[in-house]
């Protein structure tokens, strides 16, 4: 059973590896023995999670990258190859949202900006997609792999004042399903594309709409959500680990082209 789980040696790529959610499971698949880059557009946060490893005794590489540009992402994935080896998992962790394409009593659905919209749907889907034509391809080439997206609980159930980010989400659940039939039946039936749902974690991109800046008390949408979560609270970014860990090794080997929840129950309460 202890094999089923085993992940050491395995050369994972993780995209947003700075921020808070993908930063911790960086360190917690190092730890499970992986080696692993950190990617992320601020080098600084990627060195810094990437030091952290290394303190921990784990093997880790902080990599400067814009999953926006795809030559940016081929100079990573060279350097990745140079230094740890082929990849073996990709983890598309970059993401996020915009104030600018969010709606609030200052700013109405009318007016919001199609600079921003557009800013938050490339972010979230060609952040997505173009890591994945550029890493996949070690994959493809040893006919194995895993490809590890990061959808939403906006791609269930679309969340007021986000249009761009619960499009984007959408998106990125689509696209899973998509490429896990496109792969299996074009490369490899042993690469498989998996995406987790997360819901709803403090981090830097949504802190501005669940917590008072000044007091730090939960907002009216923040109460709501934990009103509607039966466990009664937000996750916290440790407990993505023990999904993240099933689909990445050979426990999911039967797994591909699903969504999974991570979530406290909000997917499945109706409200009432």
């Amino acid at each position: 059973m202890k094999n089923l789980f085993d992940i050491k040696g395995k050369v994972i790529a993780i995209t947003g590896a700075g921020g808070v959610l993908c930063g911790t499971m960086a360190k917690a698949l190092a730890k499970a023995g992986a080696k692993v880059a950190v990617l992320d557009l601020v080098e600084s946060a990627a060195q810094k999670v990437a030091d952290e490893i290394k303190a921990d005794k784990g093997q880790a590489i902080a990599v400067k990258c814009d999953v926006l540009d795809k030559k940016s992402l081929e100079t990573a994935k060279e350097k990745i190859n140079r230094e740890l080896g082929k990849i073996d998992v990709l983890i598309n962790g970059a993401g996020g949202n915009k104030k600018e394409a969010t709606t609030s009593a200052d700013l109405s659905f009318f007016d919001l900006s199609s600079d921003a919209i557009r800013f938050v749907f490339d972010l979230n889907f060609l952040g997505t997609l173009l890591p994945t034509q550029v890493f996949g391809k070690d994959m493809a080439e040893s006919d194995s792999g895993v490809i590890l997206n990061i959808s939403s609980m906006n791609a269930f159930r679309p969340l007021t004042r986000i249009p761009a980010y619960s499009a984007a989400k959408a998106a990125v659940s689509n696209f899973t399903q998509w490429l896990a039939v496109h792969i299996c039946q074009n490369y490899s039936k042993d690469i498989r594309v998996n995406a987790i749902a997360p819901g709803f974690f403090l981090t830097e991109q949504n802190r501005f709409l669940l917590t008072d800046q000044k007091t730090g008390e939960l907002t009216a949408r923040g109460k709501t959500i934990i009103d509607h979560t039966p466990m009664g609270r937000f996750g916290q970014p440790d407990e993505l680990i023990g999904t993240v860990l099933w689909l990445l090794s050979d426990a999911a080997k039967f797994v591909t082209g699903v969504v999974v929840p991570v979530d406290g129950g909000f997917s499945a309460f109706s409200g009432v």
